[in-house]
């Protein structure tokens, strides 16, 4: 499902207690680099999140046929990005169980 959309419903149910949300995990990013390992097609992305801690994503076609940087950059990109919404939704879970100590 399209986050964006998602989000949405989200909102038009009025559901209000804290939670992540797409602009807060875009927030999260403070830069990105990319890199192709030389002779393949293998795409990796590192973002870099504002406190310093590196998460990764990758991607490679099957066939270098169908190898285009800027769709492996892409696709790297947003396999990095959904590993922040783990680590987000755990640190937001652990500041909420704190709160009830």
């Amino acid at each position: 499902m399209d986050e964006n959309r998602l989000e949405q419903e989200i909102q038009d149910k009025n559901l209000n207690a804290p939670r992540l949300t797409p602009t807060l995990i875009d927030e999260a990013i403070a830069s990105e680099a990319y890199y192709v390992f030389p002779g393949t097609t293998l795409t990796v992305c590192m973002l870099v999140l504002q406190n310093g801690f590196s998460v990764t994503g990758e991607s490679a076609p099957a066939s270098l046929a169908n190898f285009d940087k800027e769709i492996g950059q892409k696709i790297a990109r947003e396999n990095a990005r959904d590993k922040i919404w783990a680590l987000e939704g755990y640190l937001l879970k652990e500041s909420l169980y704190l709160a009830t100590k």
